[in-house]
């Protein structure tokens, strides 16, 4: 059951995205921008990460749950560390995920041909 939780629930936010790019004219990049924030807002008030434990992955894994990730790592460094964990929090619980998405993309520039469009 915890897989057919994750597909759908993971299948109904790209299905958003989908419909979003085909039926408005808002760009792919601010369709990203507004999944991170919708997620972020969502975690602050503690919502998503019940759709986490609901679904799993495929909740935590597309975008939303990236700006989860920002807002609980915010949450957890304002407790430790004051309000420099507004600036702080953010990057110390997204430190992994940026460091693997740039090292994949220097690795992917590097054995495929890079063009510009």
């Amino acid at each position: 059951m915890d897989y057919l939780n994750a597909f759908w629930v993971g299948g109904v936010i790209c299905v958003i995205g989908q419909i979003l790019i085909d039926k408005t004219k808002i760009t792919s990049a601010r369709i990203l921008v507004l999944f991170v924030v919708i997620g972020c807002i969502l975690g602050g008030f503690d919502l998503y990460d019940k759709l986490i434990s609901y679904a799993g992955a495929g909740a935590a894994v597309p975008l939303p749950g990236f700006g989860n990730l920002l807002a609980n790592g915010v949450k957890e460094e304002i407790d430790s560390e004051g309000a420099i964990g507004i600036l702080t929090g953010g990057l110390k619980a997204g430190s992994a995920g940026i460091t693997a998405a740039v090292i994949f993309s220097l690795l992917n520039a590097l054995i495929f041909d890079p063009k510009e469009k």
